[in-house]
């Protein structure tokens, strides 16, 4: 079956993964560590995981589609649980950093197994830094700029953090996206 006929009821793990952790990071950046970081910044890199895993799976159009989807219903979700300005926030630099990640992943995916997933996340890393925190927190009196430069750093620790369960992913992506029986 092509990529472009894959069925969406193929991609609920995906979707549902995806939906959690910007969920769970819109809820969690409103919560400063110190001056420099939110509890944000361990849950969303996780979204680039999720989209990696997918992409490696069964491709780059799944992966968008599980970022499309993911976007719609976290959005709406956000929505009820974070203040609209960083519902929208979260919804502008995922998206763009997510499709950025997919294009990022499929121009590394024949190099070694890391490669891909690590350049992926750390060049998207930086654009969705820049359009969250920016739309979220410009013209508040929060340090927006140091909370950023905390936010990317960890951002940057965890891409290399999730290569382990990346790399434990790969033999069984079957898990992740079944085949059709």
């Amino acid at each position: 079956m092509t990529e472009s006929r894959l069925p969406l009821g193929r991609l609920w793990r995906p979707v549902l993964a995806m939906m959690l952790v910007i969920v769970s990071s819109n809820f969690l950046v409103q919560f400063p560590i110190n001056d420099w970081l939110t509890w944000g910044a361990f849950t969303f890199p996780v979204a680039y995981l999720v989209t990696d895993l997918t992409n490696r799976a069964v491709g780059a159009q799944a992966a968008r589609r599980v970022a499309w989807m993911g976007f719609a219903i976290a959005v709406v979700v956000s929505l009820l649980l974070a203040p609209w300005r960083i519902a929208v926030a979260s919804g502008a630099a995922f998206i763009v950093s997510q499709l950025l990640d997919v294009a990022v992943f499929n121009r590394w995916r024949a190099q070694s197994w890391w490669k891909a997933p690590l350049v992926g996340s750390s060049v998207a890393s930086v654009l969705d830094t820049l359009i969250f925190f920016a739309l979220a927190f410009a013209g508040t009196d929060l340090d927006w700029l140091a909370l950023a430069a905390g936010d990317l750093s960890i951002k940057w620790l965890m891409a290399v953090v999730l290569l382990l369960p990346y790399r434990m992913m790969l033999p069984r992506l079957q898990l992740w996206v079944p085949a059709i029986r």
